[in-house]
């Protein structure tokens, strides 16, 4: 049995999801909730509110909750080897490890109150691939997540052989792996590490879903493993909203919505991020991180200085990430948009 050991630093200690301790303490928290009355918070509370902030559900997210729920009760009297699995794929910073972090919210609660008063259950395991993973490596996350001691004597199948069977005791049902576009089944460490990652899949009875950048894109996929890996995987797209239809749009503005509701500003104009959709799409290019990002260094500001309010001005202010200021240097359908219009409404 495996025994996560407890952080030795405090309640402010850094503890990574990639671990039980970690996994835990993020499930444990509170989320933010956008109508708290915050008339008696410090200044530090309002500051810490906005840092953590909201996390909005957007269609790819609820289209991966749908598969998942679908994948894992097909999976469920599945005795076989070939489980099915979900690869979550995007560009960077388009919300696909929060997607996974929070559907694994979703289910380790479900679960907890299926089985209220159970103890020595770990319904969720959350992994990261190691950069230049060999599967020694990989499977040592596993055992690092769940708090067993990896010994300099032990060999790879040793390590496998406790952490599956640790994983099959504790009744791990979703197993959850990012930045999976690490593996290169090209080169022979990333092949092997692979063979190991399905291998596992084959040993403990769970659902696995695995993340990361344009996995549709890398060499993942590619080759006799990889071709594997594509007949036992759904892939999901985790693109950037566009902003092309109404529909779209529509989608876009309800996104905006749900952060603006969620702002704790003293003086802040209800409805003045949603009349600025158009506008925020072309800073972000549609990119969930960056607009997270954008509304919540925004509100920290605002909240410093005293004003209470995010203007048009002060998000124009804000230097966003590298990747979202090279998009604003290339406009898109929506700034085209824009300056057509300002354009044919000149003529007129």
């Amino acid at each position: 049995m495996a025994v996560a050991a407890s952080s030795v630093n405090g309640d402010d200690a850094f503890d990574p999801v990639s671990t039980w301790v970690g996994w835990k303490r993020y499930i444990d928290s509170a989320p933010a909730v956008p109508g708290a009355d915050d008339s008696g918070w410090s200044l530090e509370e309002r500051l810490d509110y906005h840092s953590q902030f909201v996390v909005v559900t957007t269609p790819a997210m609820e289209r991966v909750k749908r598969e998942l729920q679908t994948a894992l009760l097909v999976n469920r009297r599945q005795r076989g080897t070939a489980r099915r699995g979900l690869i979550v794929s995007g560009p960077p910073s388009t919300g696909k490890t929060t997607t996974l972090m929070e559907l694994g919210r979703i289910f380790e609660l479900a679960d907890r109150r299926k089985h209220s008063g159970v103890e020595d259950r770990l319904p969720v395991a959350f992994v990261s691939v190691p950069p230049a993973s060999t599967p020694r490596m990989l499977v040592s996350e596993f055992a690092r997540f769940l708090g067993l001691p990896v010994l300099q004597r032990m060999n790879q199948a040793a390590i496998t052989d406790v952490v599956c069977a640790t994983l099959c005791e504790l009744r791990t049902q979703l197993v959850l792996v990012d930045d999976i576009h690490l593996l290169d089944t090209r080169t022979r460490a990333g092949a092997e590490t692979s063979d190991q990652i399905k291998h596992l899949g084959e040993r403990i009875p769970a659902t696995f879903v695995y993340a990361g950048v344009d996995v549709h894109d890398s060499p993942l996929l590619v080759g006799p493993r990889g071709q594997q890996l594509a007949g036992r995987f759904k892939l999901l797209r985790n693109d950037p909203l566009p902003y092309s239809t109404a529909a779209q749009r529509h989608t876009w503005e309800e996104l905006i919505g749900s952060l603006e509701s969620a702002l704790r500003l003293r003086n802040h104009r209800p409805g003045a991020l949603a009349e600025q959709a158009l506008y925020l799409h072309s800073r972000t290019a549609g990119v969930i991180g960056s607009l997270s990002h954008l509304i919540r260094e925004a509100a920290v500001t605002t909240v410093l200085d005293g004003t209470e309010s995010i203007t048009k001005a002060l998000l124009h202010s804000i230097e966003l990430d590298i990747r979202a200021e090279q998009q604003v240097l290339a406009p898109g359908p929506a700034v085209t948009r824009q300056r057509t219009a300002k354009r044919t409404k000149t003529k007129s």
